[in-house]
């Protein structure tokens, strides 16, 4: 293996004393210099099992230090780290398993029942978490570097949620992974002081390679979180002096009801960082009225996931901006035509840049969909203003064009999520003769009587043209979410054309 693509080795060289990996509910820590023997003992039995270069691991288990066990293990050997969503269902998770086919399956006690319908699909297994996987992760081994991989090799295959159909395996090579580190480390001045606690899944890209990876290749401390609220993670903050977290926007919206965020200074906070999903301003409100650092990021399992940087400063100013490009990686806002979108004008978000994901796994079509002269398609519809600040529209298959006229619904839920008593909203389009589409606004209130429709249209009046205020407003309970915390929209529609 080439010296540079086991940077873990290479860390635990300079700080093998220093805390590399805390876990918040037992408080075990290892340092780098035991994580980087975990890894390569990991490894060596992996190999002596008989996995080799391009074999797939796979892993279902709730965040653990397995994820850093097996994913560093599989770097030094040349295997295919795959950590499965153990929130789908088991129907969902055989055909993940038959789509990747994995050697191994690490599976933690915890999703035995799942273990049981998977297995017939599965050659080999063993269980993470317990004393047996213990001995395997402390068995001192020999040297378990070979000197055929190269940066291009797939290191990882991450899949997506699926919430626009089948779920695809997204392959990250180790070019990508460790660009992503490499530019997120630089770009957002990461270093050695940092302190992160991950409650993001791991399973997903931002639990892995938005913050996790990067601190730990700068040579700071990663806490792994476990079961989130908002109280434990206030006083996680304090207890590790954590310094940056990533959130969804979800995960926020608990956050700041809590009566200790009120409390709480957060004296060793550096910054807030929200991702998965536009944040609501409300959240921005919550943490400018605290005097505390908050700001969004952009990313996707196929790009980074990290692509922008904004001050601080200039994130409450520019309320709703990502920000502008990173060091190494290219941004390009593209109209139907082709061309690139001029200044405030909507495009199709483009991503060039090392970090990019190689292909999609056993999917040729999609990967040329996606994959146009080396720009990532991601989808994402967004517009720059004059001083190259990004804002994020939203999704290109959410546009719903009304009579002719786009309509980003974005735009509607900022607004909406300003009323005093709406606590979450969402906006669709739904088929209409007349008109081709509407727009209709799913609302939560915040209080347990419901909010006059008149009062949610006059409000909208305020700010939205004639054609963006919904002509349906809808109140529900709650808003289907996905394993990340995003507002399931497709769940919404399928909620509306059944009544």
């Amino acid at each position: 293996m080439r010296w540079e693509l086991d940077w873990l080795e290479n860390r635990a060289r300079l700080s093998p004393n220093k805390k590399a990996i805390i876990d918040e509910d037992t408080n075990k820590v290892w340092t780098y210099g035991e994580v980087n023997k975990r890894s390569s003992s990991v490894a060596e039995w992996l190999k002596s099992q008989g996995v080799k270069k391009g074999d797939r691991v796979a892993l279902l288990s709730p965040n653990d230090i397995s994820y850093f066990d097996l994913l560093f293990a599989c770097g030094k050997i040349g295997a295919i780290f795959v950590p499965l969503n153990w929130r789908l269902s088991v129907h969902e998770l055989t055909e993940i398993v038959l789509d990747c086919t994995p050697l191994f399956l690490g599976v933690h006690h915890q999703f035995q029942n799942e273990f049981r319908s998977l297995q017939t699909n599965i050659a080999h297994s063993f269980f993470v978490g317990g004393s047996s996987y213990d001995e395997i992760a402390t068995h001192k081994g020999e040297n378990t570097h070979t000197d055929v991989i190269s940066e291009h090799d797939p290191l990882a295959i991450i899949y997506t949620g699926g919430t626009t159909g089948k779920p695809k395996g997204v392959v990250l090579s180790h070019q990508s992974i460790q660009w992503n580190a490499i530019n997120t480390i630089l770009s957002w001045n990461l270093s050695e002081e940092d302190v992160t606690i991950n409650y993001m899944p791991m399973f997903h890209t931002g639990g892995l390679n938005a913050l996790s990876l990067p601190i730990l290749m700068i040579g700071g401390t990663v806490v792994i979180g476990g079961q989130y609220s908002g109280q434990k993670v206030i006083d996680s903050i304090n207890r590790y002096n954590c310094t940056i977290i990533l959130l969804v926007p979800t995960m926020y919206h608990m956050l700041i009801q809590c009566e200790e965020f009120q409390e709480s200074d957060f004296p060793s906070m550096k910054i807030f960082l929200s991702g998965a999903a536009p944040c609501p301003l409300q959240v921005y409100e919550a943490f400018l009225t605290k005097g505390l650092a908050f700001k969004e990021g952009y990313g996707l399992t196929e790009a980074g996931p990290n692509n922008f940087f904004i001050h601080p400063d200039d994130a409450q100013i520019k309320r709703g901006s990502v920000g502008k490009p990173m060091l190494y990686n290219t941004i390009k806002l593209a109209k139907e035509d082709g061309q690139e979108a001029a200044i405030n004008e909507v495009g199709e978000l483009l991503i060039k840049g090392k970090h990019a994901f190689s292909h999609y796994w056993n999917n040729e079509l999609a990967t040329l969909e996606t994959k146009k002269g080396g720009w990532v398609r991601t989808g994402d519809l967004a517009k720059k203003d004059e001083e190259g600040f990004h804002y994020i529209v939203g999704r290109k298959k959410d546009m719903i064009i009304t009579g002719g006229e786009n309509v980003y619904p974005l735009e509607i839920e900022h607004w909406l999520a300003a009323h005093p008593e709406v606590d979450e909203v969402a906006v669709i389009g739904l088929t209409d003769e007349k008109w081709g589409e509407i727009v209709a606004a799913f609302i939560v209130q915040k209080h347990s009587h419901s909010i006059d429709e008149e009062d949610l249209k006059a409000y909208c009046e305020r700010k939205l043209g004639r054609y963006k205020i919904p002509k349906k407003f809808i109140q529900v309970d709650e808003l289907p979410k996905t394993h990340v915390g995003k507002i399931d929209k497709k769940k919404l529609k399928e909620f509306s054309n059944q009544t």
